[in-house]
């Protein structure tokens, strides 16, 4: 069963692709439901996908398939009005040979923005942006395409991303590299906790934080590596910790 957002997201684009031949841009399905952000977007295009309803083309950008139409839909033309858009849309072709969708089954959380429903136990895909490395701002490591599982026990409330840890200035924390770690989107944090911070606009770093004074000090957990101390106006919190996960 499909939510609101995600019928009015597949009726969108299957009269997009029978209107124009192509599927649309995530900013034409962002404004079309009236989303504020285009990570609202990928998280109902996964949940399509892992329905059956669509399918991503491999090698081709901004292309996808439809399946099929809910079964609530007639098998003529169908219309669906959205907050700025009106699309038609007829029914779609037979699946593909072969073609084995996966299916949720059992409630998720929609509480928590960029996460999506797993499985039945209790797991939710956040965004896996990628390693964390001197010299790149979270901003340009954000890739959509990657999920990673998370126990939905790590997070609370907020919006949420993952990524990879590259590097062992954290290693007495117990954080390691090729660690995958949870982080919690935030502007502030409290002092002492482990938050990734953005340097001068250019330079993304997990670190501890500590205030001193006039200051903000980025404190690694490995001997090895020394302290860094900023003035405020240099450093961005772009998110605090809150889990951590392990291959072994």
């Amino acid at each position: 069963m499909l939510t609101k957002k995600q019928h009015e997201l597949l009726l969108f684009i299957h009269g997009h692709l029978q209107k124009n031949g192509v599927s649309p841009s995530f900013d034409e399905m962002k404004d079309a439901l009236t989303l504020k952000s285009k990570s609202g977007i990928h998280r109902l295009i996964t949940g399509l996908e892992e329905r059956g309803f669509i399918r991503r083309l491999p090698h081709r950008a901004r292309a996808v398939e439809v399946m099929r139409l809910p079964n609530d839909i007639d098998a003529g033309t169908a219309h669906v009005t959205t907050g700025h858009a009106t699309a038609s849309a007829r029914a779609p072709q037979a699946p593909h040979p072969g073609f084995d969708p996966k299916v949720i089954r059992g409630g998720f959380s929609s509480s928590i923005p960029g996460a999506q429903a797993a499985n039945d136990s209790e797991a939710l895909q956040l965004p896996l942006y990628g390693r964390i490395a001197a010299g790149t701002p979270i901003e340009a490591l954000r890739d959509y395409s990657n999920y990673v599982d998370v126990p939905a026990a790590l997070m609370g409330t907020g919006e949420h991303y993952a990524l990879e840890v590259d590097g062992d200035s954290m290693i007495d924390a117990g954080i390691l590299d090729g660690d995958t770690v949870v982080i919690e989107r935030c502007e502030s944090a409290e002092n002492g906790a482990i938050v990734v911070a953005l340097i001068d606009n250019e330079e993304a770093t997990l670190k501890r934080l500590r205030r001193k004074g006039g200051a903000i000090a980025l404190e690694p957990a490995n001997k090895a590596y020394e302290t860094r101390i900023f003035p405020p106006e240099r450093v961005t919190i772009q998110g605090r910790l809150v889990g951590l996960l392990r291959r072994y």
